[in-house]
């Protein structure tokens, strides 16, 4: 399975949430038995992570997954554009990269 592009905005201040829905060969994926995880940086090769997504895989059976961070998390994230990936690791440890991209974060005005 090759990794997703999906580039999004994360605006400062706000809580973030979405839910995504994995397919393979056009069906949901089961996920049962694997773990998430989410971080970002500033380009890829950065040693310094700027956010760390809480994932949860939410409907296992349907292959979703849920992404958050609290609207505190946002606040303390300086604007600018940064990288990220989301992987999934098997029980067996086997890690796969499903998503990829660009996360755009805009300021906050109202705080």
């Amino acid at each position: 399975m090759a990794a997703g592009t999906y580039n999004f905005t994360l605006e400062q201040g706000a809580t973030f949430n979405r839910i995504l829905t994995l397919q393979e060969n056009s069906s949901a994926m089961n996920l049962t038995g694997y773990s998430v995880a989410s971080k970002f940086r500033a380009t890829h090769d950065s040693g310094t992570v700027v956010g760390t997504f809480t994932c949860t895989i939410s409907d296992a059976a349907n292959g979703k997954i849920t992404m958050s961070m609290t609207n505190s998390t946002t606040s303390a994230i300086e604007e600018g554009i940064y990288v990220y990936d989301l992987e999934i690791t098997s029980s067996a440890g086997s890690v796969t990269r499903v998503l990829q991209g660009k996360v755009t974060v805009t300021p906050e005005v109202t705080r």
